[in-house]
């Protein structure tokens, strides 16, 4: 009987050890996760304004929304890609008429972006036009 009841003992201590093991393993496994989750919901937004010279056309004002549509499929750091033109009726747009939201996973993605030479032809296309032109950068999460 004592026999039985140390080997029960000793059962349920190593029983409770592994248990313990394995909720260790997975509260790290769930954090890390989660951690990890949070790391791919993240997204470096480029967010670029662009107001153009009151003597560019329509036609050239196109070309230059095209030119810069067709990055993504230049230039693989670019997640995302958004574009649109102002219809805000609060008058705040200061002459800017075009936005495009460029999305990058890292700051190295961005930074492989500006002086890829995709992007440095787009610039070419654009400066003639551009009046003025606003860029800001953000990470964004959920």
């Amino acid at each position: 009987m004592m026999l039985q009841l140390r080997h029960f003992t000793k059962t349920l201590v190593l029983g409770s050890v592994a248990l313990g093991f394995v909720v260790a393993v997975s509260l790290m496994w769930g954090e890390a996760s989660s951690m990890a989750q949070q790391t791919e919901s993240k997204k470096l937004r480029h967010v670029v304004l662009f107001k153009f010279k009151d003597s560019s056309s329509k036609t050239q004002v196109q070309r230059v929304v095209d030119q810069f549509r067709k990055l993504p499929s230049h230039i693989a750091e670019i997640a995302e890609f958004e574009y649109g033109t102002n219809n805000s009726p609060e008058g705040l747009a200061d002459g800017f008429t075009h936005c495009f939201l460029v999305t990058f996973r890292s700051e190295k993605d961005r930074d492989a972006y500006l002086p890829h030479q995709s992007h440095k032809e787009f610039v070419d296309v654009l400066k003639p036009h551009l009046d003025k032109v606003l860029v800001i950068d953000f990470w964004a999460g959920e």
